[in-house]
């Protein structure tokens, strides 16, 4: 059997969505589209997580360089910024961080 593809999955959940939207089902019949389209929803999400691991984005490095970094890599990010900040620009980083932290 073929693995799902995000879009045909896209798809049928959003058929679920507008069939459940319209009400005309029965209860048991809402419930198993219901049940249908969290498990849909569930590899829509595993699926996008994947993909978002294999995003890149094109950064310029200490050397005023073009190279690509992973997408969403906040330590290698971090690193980054620490080579080309000064000492108390990082502190002022890391305070803002945690105070951000401290709030939610």
């Amino acid at each position: 059997m073929a693995e799902p593809k995000f879009e045909n999955d896209l798809e049928k959940l959003e058929r679920i969505v507008e069939a459940l939207e319209e009400g005309g089902l029965s209860l048991d019949e809402s419930l198993r589209q219901f049940e249908q389209g969290i498990k849909l929803a569930k590899r829509c999400e595993k699926a996008l997580a994947q993909a978002e691991k294999k995003v890149e984005m094109l950064t310029k490095n200490a050397e005023g360089e073009y190279e690509t970094q992973p997408f969403g890599d906040e330590e290698d990010d971090t690193k980054t910024r620490n080579k080309n900040n000064p000492p108390a620009e990082r502190q002022s980083e890391q305070n803002n961080a945690e105070d951000q932290e401290l709030l939610f």
